[in-house]
């Protein structure tokens, strides 16, 4: 055995706790789960079912803590988990889980695979089964501070541009602001407009906010790739550099597993309480709405809909608050099939957008989501992460559907009126 498999069989060892070992006990082989897989349902092969995903791990559990499991690994009767089974497993663990969560609310006895893919994972990762695109994008962002690369100077020049084309300055290291916004590669690189709808925004709810030097990336590469370590390292610093600034609440971006990884783990992750609140950008602008803070001109005239991004609705619990901002300015909207809690994942989501070698499935699975955008027709797609937004635009591209994709913010920020007096 390899040093690096029999680390991460030690590690598989570890995580196999007692939620796992009740989970695999409970399971009743119903195959309910492999229909709420958009890369079963899309392709039709069973190797895609959720809990199929988790066999060396469930063989692993039945061989180390099972008695009928430890007897027939004795005689024989159960081969072990090897290095190159491990490898094969990698298109399952990864490329074909994006930790979208619908196997788990629709297991009729309660198992949530999400969390038996996470724990999986972080055996995979130790024993180096994990993506080349996942393992350059969690040492980009421990090292340098941004899964893409992106250091401070690229992003003090879009801050430039950014106030140059909405007339706004964008706040750096403003201690005791209201908000400390974090923001994602992706929104710096590919969506400035994001960084322009919130200058808009916190102008007109008369807010004070903050980008923070030492902290502006969000994206957690280190949970998508199943160590805890490094996803630690990654909030601590938005911790550390929150609690400099003493922000009251800390913004998280249009970007799913940010949200979750500081929202629902980052607690747990630093191991103390935060001194500040969690919300998705989408929660602020409806506490905004509800206090009379947002006012809003005009309305969509297009026909619209809304894809709910994962972590946000399903594994985040947001739903409503995001319709009731669509409601402020879209008159011609429509709910795609399975909209909300139950809506289809992007297919690039949990680390799966960064898997060059799963991009060929990616497209595939993405079917599924064509079908819901087929149902509806809309003239342009709403959402409220950036890496949905890219993973859609590249499956749109791909199935040659002519369809503009837009971030929520920055919709509602093109209907904020400017300020009495401004040319």
């Amino acid at each position: 055995m390899s040093a690096s498999l029999d680390k991460g069989v030690r590690v598989l060892k570890e995580v196999i706790d007692a939620p796992i070992a009740s989970y695999f006990n409970s399971c009743v082989h119903c195959g309910l789960c492999a229909e709420a897989c958009l890369f079963y349902t899309e392709t039709g092969d069973p190797k895609y079912t959720p809990i199929h995903k988790l066999e060396p791990l469930r063989r692993l559990y039945n061989q180390e803590y099972t008695l009928l499991g430890r007897l027939a690994k004795m005689v024989g009767l159960s081969k072990p988990v090897t290095d190159a089974e491990l490898a094969e497993w990698q298109e399952l663990v990864y490329n074909s889980c994006t930790l979208c969560g619908r196997c788990s609310v629709v297991c009729p006895v309660g198992n949530d695979i999400v969390y038996m893919v996470r724990k999986f994972r972080e055996g995979m990762s130790a024993s180096g089964h994990a993506p080349d695109g996942l393992k350059g994008a969690v040492t980009r962002t421990v090292n340098i501070g941004s899964p893409m690369g992106i250091k401070l100077p690229a992003v003090k020049a879009q801050m430039k541009h950014v106030e140059a084309d909405y007339g706004i300055e964008i706040p750096l290291d403003l201690e005791g602001a209201e908000y400390l916004v974090m923001l994602s590669s992706m929104e710096i690189i590919n969506f400035p407009e994001y960084l322009g709808a919130i200058a808009k925004i916190m102008r007109h709810a008369g807010k004070t906010w903050t980008l923070c030097s030492e902290a502006f990336e969000a994206t957690n590469a280190g949970m998508q790739i199943g160590n805890s370590d490094l996803a630690r390292v990654i909030v601590k610093r938005i911790v550390d550099g929150a609690e400099k600034l003493k922000v009251k609440t800390v913004i998280s971006p249009e970007c799913g597993h940010a949200y979750t990884a500081l929202r629902w783990e980052g607690a747990n992750l630093v191991g103390k309480p935060f001194t500040f609140k969690v919300q998705h950008i989408i929660e602020v602008l409806e506490e905004f709405r509800l206090a009379g803070l947002l006012k809003t001109e005009g309305m969509e005239t297009d026909r619209l809909t809304f894809h709910d991004p994962c972590q946000l609705a399903r594994r985040g619990g947001v739903i409503q608050p995001q319709r009731n901002l669509m409601a402020m300015i879209a008159k011609d909207f429509h709910e795609m099939p399975d909209a909300g809690f139950m809506n289809w994942c992007c297919g690039g989501g949990g680390g799966a957008s960064a898997i060059e070698e799963g991009e060929e499935l990616r497209l595939e699975a993405f079917k599924k989501k064509k079908s819901q955008l087929d149902a509806v027709k809309p003239k342009r797609l709403v959402t409220a992460c950036a890496n949905c937004r890219i993973v859609i635009e590249e499956g749109l591209e791909h199935y040659q559907m002519n369809l503009p994709v837009v971030g929520l913010t920055e919709t509602i920020a093109e209907h904020i009126p400017d300020p009495v007096g401004k040319d």
